[in-house]
């Protein structure tokens, strides 16, 4: 059937013009097997009533959607990686397929891919991505969201065919193409980009892009550069205390891969942390620790800065510096946010939430408690002591680490979005996303290509998101 009344396509990017994006051609793959389809978020873009076939001729064939992009885009960007320049960016192995309307609020929304072929910024690769590689960004994005964390969906995935040779997976391996549903692919390399090429007037038509697509109550901004940093700043302080209330370590914050609407995607080495460790790290060639769980919200601080250089003509270094300033105030103000809606509590107040999220990652970070099971322990705050005393982790609460903790929750209350009587509160462990598991799930794949594991989940997560909503 065709897409439904509800799909709204969009073909704004295009509208910047020819210097921000290269117009491609897809891959084509000798298989096409669907392997997942995002049907919750489908229905929230009018594309829930494609057939399995139709599915897969607009996200593996990459036929056009109607009233979308005729040929997708490859977008162009620079960035710095791990502190390091590099002027030869951009999308190399994957495109902006199609631009669309989200049905419930009307946010524009991008549908991006990975591992769709070669692009002119594919510099020497294949532009494949793995399966293993699609799984595990599926694994992340849905355990993000489930977690409260803005993050990209995870849209489709279609096994290929291919067998690809990669340095850090046994190969061959087999090989996928993802779909990807995000707000922006604008990252704060595309601005980069154009303060290389010293591209004023390039610059002034994407903050106005930007601010009219993504902040529209700033669209009229007086001092429109200004307005964006602002807007970009306080919600990059959102993702970073983002990552640490659900203890993720994305691996590779380098500019190319910081949004400019603060949502987290492009997920390749991540983890979750087992323990509250700020050392913890998720790549194995990051030797140094630079993106490190407990370095995350200053790697992200460091690509705002790169941002703020690019704005540097249109605002003036002092007002630059002033909102760069302002990052740290916010991440905390966030992280306090956060912590309050992982533990499903209301706010007693700035004073008390600071206090209790002290006496909370102290308590973490000296008893070494298990990162996930101690916030599904405490959800609802001392309303589940009962249900804490049964826990795996019970001794390490009647430890004098854990006094300052009791202590703080004294004055909280469960909130409306705690969900306590939720079935999922009434286990004893909860949903994590442990590196060994994700192991298993892909050995289940790799070895049998059974997908019982990948899907049983999805289904656990499913819960878990549920349990989590801010919907009473």
């Amino acid at each position: 059937m065709p897409v439904s009344a509800k799909f709204l396509p969009e073909t704004l990017h295009a509208a910047l013009g020819a210097d921000f994006f290269d117009e491609v051609e897809p891959a084509r793959f000798p298989k096409t097997i669907l392997r997942y389809r995002n049907q919750r978020w489908a229905a929230r873009v009018g594309l829930d009533g494609l057939s399995d076939a139709e599915w897969i001729a607009h996200f593996a064939r990459f036929e056009p959607l109607p009233g979308a992009f005729q040929k997708p885009l490859a977008l162009r960007y620079h960035g710095h990686q791990f502190r390091s320049y590099n002027p030869d960016l951009g999308d190399g192995r994957g495109f902006l397929f199609a631009q669309l309307r989200d049905v419930e609020d009307g946010r524009l929304l991008d549908l991006g891919t990975k591992g769709s072929g070669q692009t002119p910024w594919s510099r020497r690769g294949d532009g494949r991505l793995t399966l293993k590689g699609g799984v595990r960004e599926i694994l992340a994005a849905e355990m993000l969201e489930a977690l409260g964390v803005d993050t990209s969906k995870s849209f489709s995935l279609i096994e290929t065919g291919e067998e690809l040779i990669r340095s850090d997976e046994p190969s061959p391996t087999r090989s996928s193409v993802l779909v990807r549903l995000s707000l922006s692919h604008i990252r704060i390399g595309t601005f980069q980009r154009l303060a290389y090429h010293e591209d004023r007037e390039g610059i002034e038509r994407l903050t106005a892009y930007v601010l009219a697509q993504y902040f529209p109550q700033l669209a009229e901004a007086e001092r429109p550069a200004e307005a964006l940093l602002r807007a970009v700043t306080a919600r990059v302080a959102k993702l970073a205390a983002s990552y640490m209330a659900a203890g993720f370590v994305h691996g590779v914050l380098n500019s190319d891969n910081i949004n400019v609407t603060g949502e987290s995607f492009d997920y390749g080495p991540w983890r979750f942390a087992p323990t509250w460790d700020a050392g913890f790290t998720a790549a194995y060639f990051d030797e140094i620790g630079l993106y490190a769980f407990g370095r995350q919200p200053g790697a992200i601080a460091w690509c705002l800065a790169r941002l703020a250089e690019c704005l540097l003509p249109l605002i003036g270094l002092q007002t630059a510096q002033r909102i760069a300033e302002s990052y740290a105030d916010l991440m905390r103000a966030a992280f306090r946010e956060r912590l309050l809606f992982r533990l499903g509590l209301d706010s007693a107040g700035e004073e008390q939430d600071a206090a209790l999220a002290k006496s909370f990652v102290d308590f973490m970070l000296a008893s070494r408690a298990p990162f996930e099971q101690a916030f599904f322990d405490w959800r609802g705050g001392l309303a589940s002591l009962a249900r804490a005393e049964k826990s795996p982790a019970a001794a390490l609460y009647e430890s004098p680490f854990f006094a300052p903790v009791r202590a703080a929750l004294a004055p909280y209350r469960a909130s409306a979005h705690a969900h306590l009587d939720h079935p999922y509160f009434a286990g004893v462990e909860p949903c994590t996303m442990m590196i060994d598991e994700v192991e298993r799930i892909w050995d289940s794949i790799a070895r049998r290509d059974d997908w019982g594991p990948f899907e049983e989940k999805i289904s656990q997560i499913s819960v878990l998101r549920e349990a989590c909503s801010l919907q009473a």
